[in-house]
């Protein structure tokens, strides 16, 4: 026997019995999302390096450790996409869907990053994300949170997520609080840890978004981004807030939260939970003002959000939450070689006569009684029983799997419509 071939390492397969739950996920954020007017965007897995280099940051733990880059065979070096948003700037800009007009775009798909796997963090990992285009207003970043707020309530999460609020002001704010991090850090530099002392001079806020235990003390004693806001970042997020007090969406300052990658500034928010572990933020989004033009556009206004489709998973499967039937409606058990010719047919007819219906179709033989443990493991309602007997008075038998009432013989003529009843 040959040798098995695992799959890759933080690369996991999703199998149909967990695809139901990705599946209400994906359902739910496309109809909230449709219902906002967001249009889908697809974009491809791969993009040229350079384009996350730019847009990340190269002192970011994505860009130094964690994108898989190769050289394709012209010799060009190539990225798996770790993230949606610079793909999507870089799409809106090619396209010439940015001149002259707003756009509110969403997407969803694999994102790559080398991490070491655990619950809740993988290589491959998917997201589902919104990036909204020529607004500069609080309004936006406000309708941004509500949709999803809104998924919450859908998904049955709504008391699970908490929503996490910050503000990165301006870039010339962003350099005078920076100066002061330096300052403040550098007088402890023999607390920071390698990481820390790294980014010090190259993106002190950075040290803001450490895990490292060790330091959590020296962080809560750095000064307050939010106590030196300049004007416009101080009177931008009061609207923010304003607007979130008005739709009933409670929140928490946290002036710790920085996000992960440089192009954010003035409004930043992510939704944690306390009931993933270590992996607790599911959602997470902000302003990147800089971004269109960093990537060659004309200054343009933009904010979103990304979303970790597998943490969402896990909330659902945590709570048990009730998803949507998926199970066949009925197995049509077919015995006979007259009934396997009328089965095959009368099962399409049957599917053309009634859309709705999921019917599977016993194949690969078997007998009578194998065909109806097979009909009962299926998780089906009903057996529809199709053997010589029926096959030549065109009828078929309908035995009830889950209740205990009789079988019903009905023609086959009759049989879309009593089966449309049952819906």
């Amino acid at each position: 026997m040959a040798k098995t071939i695992p799959a890759i390492r933080g690369m996991n397969d999703i199998l149909p019995d967990q695809s139901a739950c990705w599946r209400f996920v994906e359902d739910s954020a496309r109809a909230v999302l449709t219902g906002y007017g967001y249009g889908e965007i697809r974009l491809p897995v791969v993009e040229k390096t350079e384009l996350f280099a730019r847009t990340l940051g190269e002192v970011t733990d994505i860009v130094e450790k964690e994108m898989y880059t190769f050289l394709d065979r012209n010799g060009d070096s190539l990225t798996l996409r770790p993230e949606g948003t610079a793909s999507c700037t870089r799409a809106a800009i090619e396209s010439g869907l940015l001149h002259n007009q707003v756009q509110r775009l969403w997407y969803q798909g694999p994102m790559f990053r080398h991490e070491r796997p655990q619950q809740g963090r993988y290589r491959q990992f998917h997201q589902i994300g919104a990036e909204t285009f020529g607004m500069a207003g609080p309004d936006i970043d406000a309708e941004l949170i509500l949709v999803t707020a809104r998924l919450w309530r859908m998904l049955g999460l709504q008391d699970d997520l908490v929503l996490h609020l910050n503000s990165l002001g301006t870039a010339d704010a962003r350099n005078v609080y920076r100066a002061q991090l330096v300052e403040y850090f550098s007088a402890h530099v023999e607390q920071l840890d390698e990481d820390s002392r790294r980014r010090l001079h190259a993106n002190p806020l950075r040290i803001l978004d450490s895990k490292n235990p060790s330091l959590q003390a020296l962080i809560e004693g750095a000064p307050r981004f939010l106590e030196m806001l300049d004007d416009e970042s101080r009177e931008h997020f009061e609207k923010l807030k304003t607007l979130l007090d008005a739709a009933g969406v409670r929140y928490v300052v946290n002036p710790r939260l920085v996000r992960g990658l440089d192009y954010y500034g003035k409004t930043v928010f992510e939704w944690v939970t306390d009931r993933l572990g270590a992996q607790g933020t599911v959602c997470a989004g902000g302003r990147y003002d800089v971004l269109v033009e960093e990537l060659g556009g004309r200054p343009t206004p933009a904010a979103g959000f990304a979303m970790g489709v597998e943490r969402l998973v896990a909330l659902l499967i945590d709570r048990s939450v009730t998803l949507p039937a998926a199970l066949p409606h009925a197995y049509l058990v077919v015995s006979g070689d007259a009934a396997e010719r009328q089965g095959v047919l009368l099962a399409e007819s049957l599917r053309d006569r009634v859309p709705a219906l999921r019917l599977q179709v016993n194949c690969g033989g078997g007998s009578f009684k194998s065909q109806i443990k097979r009909a009962d493991k299926s998780g089906a309602t009903y057996a529809l029983l199709l053997g010589e007997d029926e096959a030549a008075r065109r009828e078929v038998s309908i035995k009830p799997l889950r209740e205990d009432r009789p079988q019903q013989n009905v023609s086959q003529a009759e049989l879309a419509d009593y089966l449309a009843k049952l819906l």
